[in-house]
């Protein structure tokens, strides 16, 4: 989940756990000789080892690692919390990376668990919030490689051809019922990260899933996995329009009837997207994106409507 939460929300946070923690040493420290832990804030994680073991490990389990290597290990600072509206959040504004305790070792929020320990829905969201800090990464670069400077320009190319004005879905049980938009650019911006988001973390968990079902040995060999089932599940996943994004209203009124606004199908992930973010994230085989982009292509042939680009290769 990608937050635009202002720098001073999470000050006021911290010097609120700060001041509760006072107290707590104050009220259970009386008499006491000894240092007082009793309700002393856990220390802050060290986010450039957390960032090397997290890589190392993934790269040890065959997960996608070649977004990951790209990010300094210094770039994300990442923090604890009990939340409550979402598993994750990140923080561009400050390349901040907050998850939920039940993500670290023992929940003690200091480091992160082993992910060999993870479910594969605690991998989907991770992964879902390392690609925030990929994107976050490519546009604060201060010398973007060639690569990235190339990403990027479609990146904002398709914020501004696919997600300015969009369909929505009001009522998400009723696919049918729609409303138009015009998003600002930070909705827009918003509605790509989440859609892109949504997808990294689904291609991670559909990887995990096709080789819990008796294809681990893929894994062992440095295999992605049975190319042919994942293929499947994303026809299904596409029949479903299940890569379909969201987006925080800005406007408080309409955000106070809801807080997500899902996009209609039509503006689910497109092929071009899909073939850039499998070849340029997650590394996959040439031969494995063709057939993906085939399933979008043969299910969704291209249309020249309302908010799609208007040429189908533009990257």
């Amino acid at each position: 989940m990608l937050t635009m939460m202002k720098t001073l929300q999470s000050s006021t946070r911290s010097m609120a756990r700060m001041l509760v923690a006072a107290a707590l040493g104050m009220v259970w420290g009386v008499g006491l000789s000894g240092p007082v832990t009793v309700g002393a804030v856990a220390p802050a994680p060290d986010s450039s080892r957390l960032w090397r073991a997290l890589v190392a490990e993934a790269r040890a389990l065959h997960l996608p690692t070649r977004f990951l290597e790209e990010i300094p290990e210094q770039f994300v600072a990442f923090e604890f919390e009990d939340l409550h509206a979402f598993a994750a959040e990140y923080h561009p504004v400050e390349h901040r990376m907050v998850l939920d305790r039940s993500l670290s070792l023992n929940g003690a929020g200091r480091t992160l668990r082993p992910l060999r320990k993870m479910t594969h829905k605690e991998l989907e969201t991770l992964y879902h919030e390392l690609f925030h800090a990929y994107l976050d990464f490519v546009e604060h670069e201060s010398a973007p490689s060639k690569a990235h400077a190339s990403f990027l320009a479609f990146a904002h190319e398709q914020q501004r051809c696919r997600y300015q004005q969009v369909l929505i879905t009001p009522v998400l049980q009723k696919k049918g019922l729609k409303e138009e938009r015009f998003l600002s650019e930070v909705e827009s911006w918003e509605v790509l990260n989440e859609t892109w988001a949504l997808f990294i973390g689904w291609a991670v968990w559909t990887q995990l899933e096709v080789e819990a079902k008796g294809t681990r040995k893929h894994r062992a060999s440095g295999r992605t996995g049975n190319v042919s089932a994942w293929i499947a599940r994303l026809d299904q996943a596409e029949q479903d329009a299940v890569l379909t994004g969201y987006y925080e209203p800005e406007d408080p009124g309409e955000k106070a009837m809801a807080r997500k606004r899902f996009l209609a199908p039509e503006f689910r992930l497109s092929a071009p997207e899909l073939s850039t973010l499998m070849r340029d994230v997650l590394g996959n085989s040439s031969d494995m994106i063709r057939q993906a982009e085939q399933v979008l292509e043969r299910s969704r042939p291209f249309q020249r409507v309302s908010g799609v680009c208007a040429e189908p290769a533009a990257h």
